[in-house]
């Protein structure tokens, strides 16, 4: 057999097998109506978006974790932290408003969003194989800003591409599970291109898979776009507001913000405690079993990779858990994932050691993605499209600087306090007073709320004498 049929037979399995995938996840992102609606196309496009996520990220990531000794890593780990900050003061008071103001035109600004990053990586790319960091550093923070607007945008579009019969809880799970197969599926490829050719040319492939992007997200089904009505003064306005959208118009965008709602407020209360206990558990155990002082039966490193492996698959099985629940009580789910995080750190506190270690990252992961997909649900459902891109904004800012601040305790817990018995037991101690703290304000309104009907049950003085 020559070389040329070879190729060919070769060429012609992978297109089959090609074709075969991508029949299989037409078939999982378009199930239960999802493709009538246009949610599929919006999956897909999410996928793409984690993909050349992924690229980005393996092309910019250094090894300096892993090379440097313990002190010097805290301190590049602690500033590492003080930057991931820097995009969210563009995405709170900027980036949110602005897709706000642009509703009625969401397919252009998704699509915004995939096509300047395409042009950011094309530009990485240059700046990566000639070493020019002036170039580099703001291009990666540029790319970041966008990425972080794309997932403000895909969450304010959800509702209107839900099917019916479809819970939110179970659509963003079906989103982020294809973004994370998709994510983990590109960045091998990319550490291999990597391996192969070098750093540019993983970032040359992001440029290609963001520009794919902006033509799936043009693509999307036109209802996406919220509609404007012509009213009899020739103002265009939206049709049916929210509550939220309501109070926008007297109160103030900023101040509506602060003023979700309770049910809002409880979610976005339990994800912050959820989202600080993972910081806080992904950078204070990794700390711990690299030091010398924690007995293990494997070298650090390895507890190292364990650790991730362990942290990783929560998130998996949190967001595939979040595909598979058919509650319609979001805020339930949210309130037992926090309950099982604090039941978790307790008992991982009585019993610490490497099996411990993991089976609390495996359950800080879990909390951390199920219970996002909870509160953005419950965002999706309570909040009026008006201020739905800022209240997303405002809350993936509040979540990242509660994980920072989650990050840097365990950062400095693991140089005044290695030890895992008493770390996890204040973790255990904080979850459970976040957590009866939100039970009681829960409590307290719902005596409030019986109360007032009995009030309005009880006959007046007229009624009385009439």
């Amino acid at each position: 057999m020559t070389l040329r049929a070879r190729t060919g037979g070769a060429g012609r399995k992978v297109r089959t097998m090609s074709r075969n995938v991508g029949r299989v996840t037409r078939r999982a992102t378009h199930a239960g109506g999802a493709g009538r609606t246009g949610l599929g196309n919006l999956i897909e496009l999410g996928a793409v978006n984690s993909a050349g996520d992924a690229l980005i990220a393996v092309a910019l990531a250094g090894t300096m974790f892993f090379n440097l000794d313990v002190k010097q890593a805290q301190g590049q780990v602690a500033l590492y932290l003080l930057v991931t900050m820097a995009p969210f003061a563009l995405v709170a008071p900027l980036i949110g408003p602005a897709l706000d103001r642009m509703r009625h035109a969401r397919r252009i600004a998704i699509a915004g969003t995939m096509l300047a990053r395409g042009l950011l990586c094309w530009g990485m790319a240059g700046a990566v194989l000639h070493k020019d960091p002036v170039t580099l550093l703001p291009a990666a923070f540029g790319a970041l800003v966008l990425s972080k607007a794309f997932g403000v945008s895909r969450s304010a579009v959800t509702p209107r591409v839900l099917p019916e019969g479809l819970n939110l809880v179970t659509a963003n799970a079906r989103a982020s599970f294809c973004g994370l197969v998709a994510a983990s599926i590109a960045a091998p490829l990319g550490v291999g291109l990597i391996a192969v050719t070098n750093a540019a040319w993983a970032l040359r492939i992001a440029t290609i898979v963001f520009l794919a992007g902006a033509v799936l997200a043009i693509r999307l089904p036109a209802h996406v776009d919220t509609p404007e009505i012509v009213t009899e003064s020739g103002a265009a306005s939206d049709p049916e507001p929210g509550p939220a959208a309501e109070t926008a118009r007297t109160s103030g965008r900023w101040r509506t913000l602060l003023r979700v709602g309770p049910v809002v407020g409880e979610a976005m209360r339990a994800n912050a405690a959820l989202r600080a206990l993972s910081g806080f558990l992904i950078l204070y155990l990794a700390f711990l079993l690299r030091t010398e002082g924690f007995v293990h039966p494997v070298s650090p490193n390895v507890a190292l990779g364990l650790l991730a492996a362990a942290a990783g698959l929560g998130g998996l099985v949190g967001t595939a858990a979040g595909a598979l629940l058919k509650a319609r009580a979001p805020l339930g789910i949210v309130f037992a994932t926090l309950l099982i995080a604090t039941l978790t750190a307790a008992v991982c506190a009585l019993f610490f050691g490497l099996v411990a270690a993991l089976v609390v990252a495996f359950v800080g992961a879990l909390g951390q993605s199920l219970g996002k997909l909870g509160l953005d649900a419950i965002v999706q459902r309570e909040i009026g499209e008006e201020v739905r891109s800022s209240t997303f904004a405002v809350s993936e800012t509040i979540h990242q600087l509660v994980w920072v601040a989650g990050g840097l305790v365990g950062l400095g817990m693991s140089i005044i306090a290695p030890n895992g018995h008493i770390a996890l037991a204040i973790i255990a101690a904080a979850l459970a007073v976040t957590l009866i703290g939100l039970l009681s304000s829960r409590a307290a309104r719902r005596v409030v709320r019986r109360r007032e009907k009995h009030t309005e049950g009880e006959p007046t003085v007229a009624d009385t004498a009439a």
